[in-house]
């Protein structure tokens, strides 16, 4: 018997719990309060699609961040594949920060 879906938007609350175990190497902020997430598509089947940027074009993270996210996301139970796709457009800003990264930060 094959084991019920878990609701997408269940299933996209694991997915953000999961990235928030994933850290910018040189902040004390998880990837997702510090607004790299652009977006999050969970579709049929438990496959996601995580788009995400970094905060600058030259970052040395970008050789491994969206590894880390991917193998983070694909660990999440419901999830049956995990595809990170690192995008620049818009640009990254601060002002995508969450406000608990803001103040972490001592940007207020």
């Amino acid at each position: 018997m094959e084991t019920p879906q878990k609701p997408r938007h269940l299933l996209e609350a694991d997915v953000i719990e999961a990235m928030k175990q994933v850290y910018d190497p040189e902040l004390p902020v998880n990837i997702y309060d510090l607004g790299l997430i652009y977006g999050i598509d969970v579709q049929e089947g438990g496959r996601v699609h995580v788009t995400m940027t970094l905060t600058a074009p030259g970052c040395p993270a970008a050789q491994f961040l969206p590894g880390q996210v991917e193998e983070k996301v694909a660990t999440v139970e419901g999830v049956s594949e995990a595809h990170v796709e690192l995008v620049w457009e818009p640009p990254y800003h601060k002002g995508l920060m969450s406000e608990e990264a803001r103040l972490d930060l001592g940007l207020f």
